[in-house]
C-alpha cells in the first residue's frame, strides 16, 4: 500500500462517506471510488460494506486501520525528519579539539549546542593538535576544528572564539622563577620542551619567532604528545617551554611556574575553524551558536557554512 491510498483509506474510514472523504481529501467522489476498489483488489479482501444507505467498515478494513494510521505517521515522521536535517535541527557535526587548554570552551560549546540543538549529535575528537586538526578539517574526517593558526587556507573559515597569553614554563627552583616577568635572551642556554610541530602550529612558530628575535636557536630537549606532559617534563627539569595562561588555569602544574615574557606579546587566538564550502546545515548551526556564544573579538562578522 502507497502512503496516498493509505490516506485516502483512512479518509473513508473516518468518515464512513465517499462523498465527505473525497471533499477532505479535495478530490472528486468517482476517482476515490476507483482508488478504494484497487487498494481492495491488491490487498484481496473487501473493505467496505457500501449501501445506498450506508458506509461501513469490513473485518478486513478495521485489520487494516492500523497499519494505514503507522504508514501515514512513518512517511509524515520522514518528511519532519528531512526537513529538521535541512534546517541544521539535526545531524552530525565532528568536532576536534587539541585538549587542555581548550576543555572549557569546548564544554560550554557542548552544553550550548544541547540546549538550543537537541537534534545535533556534536561528536568529540580529542588530542587534536592544531595541525593535524587543520589537515582533518580540509580532509573532511573533521567539520570542525577548535586551535590556533597562524594562516587559514583559503578553502577554510574561522570565528575567534578567545585569546591566549604567552608564557614560559620554569621549573619552580629555576634561577628565574621568582623573576615576575622573563626576558627571552635569558633564555638562550636552556634546553627546551615542545609539543608537536606543523604548518599552522601557532604556538611552535611564536616559539621560533620568539627565539630568533633574541638571537638563538632553540636546543630541543624532547618533544612531549601534549600540555599535561610537557608540564610534567618541565617539572622533572628536562628544560623549559613556552605555554599560554589556559594550560597554567586548567592542568595541575606541581614543581613548575609560569611567568609572563618581559616584552609585550600579541595574544594567540583561539579559533573555531572549518570548510567555506561545507554544505552540512548542522554545522552552519553549531558555528553560529558559537559565535553568538563567545562573539569575534575582531569585532567582525564572520562567515558561516553555505554563506
Amino acid at each position: 500500500m502507497e502512503v496516498h491510498e493509505a490516506k485516502a483509506f483512512l479518509a473513508v474510514a473516518e468518515e464512513l462517506h465517499f462523498g465527505r472523504a473525497a471533499a477532505n481529501l479535495r478530490i472528486a467522489q468517482p476517482p476515490l471510488s476507483r482508488l478504494i476498489k484497487s487498494i481492495e483488489k491488491s490487498v484481496g479482501a473487501q473493505l467496505f460494506e457500501r449501501s445506498t444507505r450506508q458506509v461501513s467498515l469490513t473485518p478486513a478494513g478495521a485489520a487494516l486501520l492500523e497499519p494505514a494510521r503507522e504508514l501515514v505517521a512513518a512517511s509524515e515522521q520522514a518528511r519532519t525528519a528531512v526537513a529538521k536535517s535541512m534546517t541544521g535541527e539535526t545531524g552530525r557535526v565532528r568536532l576536534g579539539f587539541a585538549g587542555a587548554s581548550i576543555n572549557r570552551q569546548v564544554g560550554e560549546l557542548a552544553r550550548h549546542v544541547r540546549t538550543h540543538r537537541p537534534g545535533v549529535h556534536l561528536e568529540l575528537h580529542g588530542s587534536q593538535f592544531s595541525h593535524t586538526a587543520m589537515q582533518k578539517v580540509l580532509g573532511g574526517s573533521l567539520d570542525v576544528a577548535i586551535g590556533r593558526w597562524d594562516f587559514i587556507p583559503s578553502e577554510l573559515r574561522s570565528s575567534v572564539l578567545g585569546h591566549e597569553e604567552i608564557m614560559v614554563v620554569l621549573p619552580s627552583n629555576h634561577p628565574l622563577a621568582d623573576a615576575p616577568r622573563v626576558e627571552m635572551s635569558q633564555l638562550a642556554e636552556e634546553s627546551w620542551v615542545i609539543l608537536p610541530s606543523g604548518p599552522g602550529a601557532a604556538l611552535q612558530n611564536r616559539l621560533t619567532s620568539l627565539a630568533t628575535a633574541a638571537g638563538f636557536v632553540p636546543r630541543v630537549a624532547q618533544v612531549a604528545p601534549d600540555s599535561w606532559t610537557l608540564v610534567v617534563l618541565v617539572a622533572a627539569q628536562i628544560g623549559c617551554a613556552l605555554s599560554l595562561d589556559t594550560v597554567r588555569d586548567n592542568v595541575a602544574s606541581d614543581g613548575v611556574v609560569f611567568r609572563p615574557l618581559a616584552q609585550p606579546q600579541r595574544p594567540l587566538d583561539v579559533q573555531l575553524m572549518w570548510r567555506a564550502a561545507d554544505p552540512n546545515p548542522a554545522l552552519c548551526a553549531v558555528v553560529r551558536l558559537a559565535q553568538n556564544l563567545y562573539g569575534d573579538p575582531r569585532g567582525q562578522a564572520a562567515e558561516v557554512p553555505g554563506t
